[in-house]
């Protein structure tokens, strides 16, 4: 059968369970699948532009922010942001006021943080993973392309009501599979596109 809804992912799920007992908590299955996909997956689907001028020092980060791919200065020539620790930036650059143009970035709480602490109000462009929008409200783009991740996720997710059952097994390794090689293609994407990974931390 196909699965391109939320509605017809829970009853993929019910399917693979052959557990009609439970039904009613597949809808927990898969929420609890959809925050496992979001912290281990990281494809094209969920890129998303960052484009924000430096304030005070700092930019916001997005509500929807998940993690940095990449961050330049847009500046000409632009000019590449180093992803950092924030005990880094503070020890290499602990004169918190106007200084130069930053050269590395990282998050802070709410806020990016850089340095050198910039002198300017510097335009910053990249892109980061964000946060899609739950499965139970639309399909997202992720689901769209890949309902296969959705299920494993959801299915992973029943064990502690399966108990012993070596299903658990297979589903555990699909999933994983998959996450692997969706995870490859994007790093192969960027890799091929010359765009390096910065993370923050």
């Amino acid at each position: 059968m196909a699965i391109s809804s939320y509605a017809e992912l829970q009853t993929a799920v019910i399917n693979w369970l052959h557990r009609s007992d439970i039904s009613t908590i597949v809808p927990d299955f898969i929420m609890l699948g959809e925050k496992r996909i979001f912290r281990e997956v990281r494809s094209i689907e969920m890129e998303t532009a960052l484009s924000s001028t430096i304030a005070s020092g700092v930019i916001a980060v997005p509500s929807d922010y998940i993690e940095l791919k990449s961050a330049y200065i847009n500046t000409t020539p632009t000019s590449k942001l180093i992803g950092s620790s924030v005990s880094q930036i503070y020890e290499k650059y602990p004169l918190r006021s106007s200084e130069s143009k930053p050269k590395y970035i990282a998050r802070e709480g709410s806020n990016f943080i850089f340095g050198p602490y910039p002198d300017s109000t510097y335009e910053v462009k990249g892109i980061y993973y964000a946060k899609l929008t739950s499965i139970d409200t639309s399909a997202n783009a992720l689901f769209v392309a890949h309902p296969d991740l959705y299920l494993m996720a959801a299915l992973c997710e029943s064990a502690p009501y399966l108990k012993d059952d070596n299903r658990i097994t297979t589903w555990e390794a699909k999933y994983s599979s998959i996450v692997a090689d969706i995870n490859r293609i994007n790093r192969d994407d960027s890799i091929s596109a010359g765009s390096a990974m910065v993370r923050t931390a």
